[in-house]
């Protein structure tokens, strides 16, 4: 079964095609699972394409089949490889983490974002993560020139004691990034996530390895992941971009096995594939703060949250599937 839906955000979200005020995708649920699918435009496929592959995938005899269907079409795939493993989690009893990792942990630590703004501004957003018990923050970057966005950040260090990323979204040129990560390790910056174009793997390769850590997140949907991995400290993994948690938890591991750190992030998802996330942070090992806290960034929601952010951290739902009771999401809205 599909169903769409439309939920209006608490502000524009800046993308690669401009700015968008909605989340737009659909709920597609066989057997006892139910998965989402929400693209984002640059990332994913289009909404009509994306409708276009579930519509395949409902009328496929079986899961492979309805798999094979979305293959060119990541958001899609999310939703059925989603509504897969939440029906066999609850087929086995077990939360969808514990379906995914023998161990998981039973919380993750998250990060909070603080977007453009004067260093008064930023120093006093992330001052009020800090006190909502966020102990990490991501700055973004990118929009003033270096030397502003240094001062914006030492405002932010001189006012907390959280730690520091920054995501550039590709915004700067080698010559820049340099001056950048020189800065900002006085700083104590843990990485820039995307300093450079996503096309430049060679020059991520220069800067990563140093006392500032290199992130690609855009970079990811530009190369196969084994050429991002040569040229990268941190991966930033966005299950929706990536076809699904399966593919995200798989190159997680990928990652960790070759030095490098995974962060999981969302796409601004509705509740059923933001909970599906915080499932999959917590089958990565002692896994870093994740991108995940984007619940406010929608002004509605399918259905009830049922891991929500408390002082820094989100509880991982223990109960059977990925936590969202089916009978509550909302869709066709």
């Amino acid at each position: 079964m599909i169903r769409r839906f439309a939920l209006p955000l608490a502000r524009p979200l800046e993308t690669a095609r401009g700015a968008i005020d909605e989340r737009r995708g659909f709920v597609f649920a066989r057997n006892s699972g139910v998965g989402e699918a929400t693209p984002l435009p640059g990332w994913t496929e289009s909404l009509d394409e994306c409708e276009r592959a579930l519509e395949v995938a409902d009328e496929a005899a079986d899961w492979n089949a309805a798999l094979s269907a979305c293959e060119d079409a990541p958001a899609a795939r999310h939703a059925v490889s989603l509504a897969k493993l939440d029906s066999e989690a609850r087929d086995a009893d077990a939360s969808l983490a514990r379906y995914l990792a023998d161990d998981p942990a039973g919380s993750v630590p998250v990060n909070a974002t603080v977007g453009d703004g004067s260093p008064e501004q930023t120093a006093d957003e992330a001052r009020a993560a800090a006190e909502r018990g966020f102990e990490t923050v991501k700055v973004k970057v990118g929009a003033r020139s270096v030397e502003a966005d240094v001062e914006r950040l030492r405002a932010v260090w001189d006012a907390t004691d959280v730690t520091l990323r920054t995501d550039a979204n590709g915004a700067w040129t080698r010559e820049q990034a340099t001056d950048a990560f020189d800065a900002f390790a006085d700083l104590g910056v843990e990485y820039v996530e995307q300093p450079l174009p996503a096309p430049d793997l060679a020059g991520h390769a220069e800067l990563r390895g140093g006392d500032v850590g290199l992130a690609l997140d855009e970079s990811l949907t530009e190369h196969a992941l084994a050429d991002a991995l040569g040229a990268a400290d941190y991966v930033i993994l966005k299950p929706m971009a990536l076809g699904g948690v399966d593919r995200a938890l798989t190159a997680a591991r990928e990652a960790r096995d070759v030095g490098v750190d995974p962060v999981v992030t969302t796409t601004v998802d509705a509740v059923v594939a933001r909970t599906a996330a915080v499932h999959l942070a917590a089958a990565i090992p002692d896994v870093s703060a994740c991108g995940i806290a984007t619940a406010d960034r929608l002004a509605d929601d399918l259905a009830p949250d049922p891991a929500p952010v408390v002082s820094g951290r989100i509880r991982v739902p223990d109960a059977p599937g990925h936590g969202v009771d089916p009978a509550e999401v909302d869709a066709d809205a």
